[in-house]
């Protein structure tokens, strides 16, 4: 599992690249679909229209990955930052009964008001 409580902040940014669907598809269950994939470094998470899927990839080969699946039903409140003119980052917080508050920063030009709005349509 991804170390939430870790300051380390990984910085993500929207992808195209269809390589990590390859990998969380065959834990989506009936009617889910994917919204967006952002990735880091090696480790990426996907907004489906069912939950947050964090994947932490693992290992010298990255063939070893770990998926967290974060429902929004289990979203208690959350908060989106949005980027100003100096700071070009964007911040979500998510705040869930069991694990706490979840952060997840995005680089430049990624859509953070959309990205509410989705959490926003299913936590509501």
């Amino acid at each position: 599992m991804i170390d939430f409580e870790s300051e380390r902040v990984i910085k993500l940014s929207k992808t195209k690249d269809k390589g990590p669907l390859e990998d969380v598809e065959p834990l989506f269950i009936q009617g889910e679909s994917v919204v967006g994939v952002f990735k880091g470094v090696r480790d990426y998470v996907m907004f489906t229209t069912k939950r947050i899927i964090a994947v932490n990839v693992q290992g010298l080969t990255g063939k070893k990955k770990d998926f967290t699946s974060l429902p929004y039903s289990r979203i208690q409140a959350f908060s989106v930052e949005t980027s100003g003119h100096f700071d070009l980052d964007s911040e979500l917080e998510l705040y869930f009964s069991t694990l706490g508050k979840i952060k997840f920063e995005f680089t430049g030009g990624c859509d953070i008001v959309g990205i509410g709005k989705v959490i926003a349509t299913y936590v509501l």
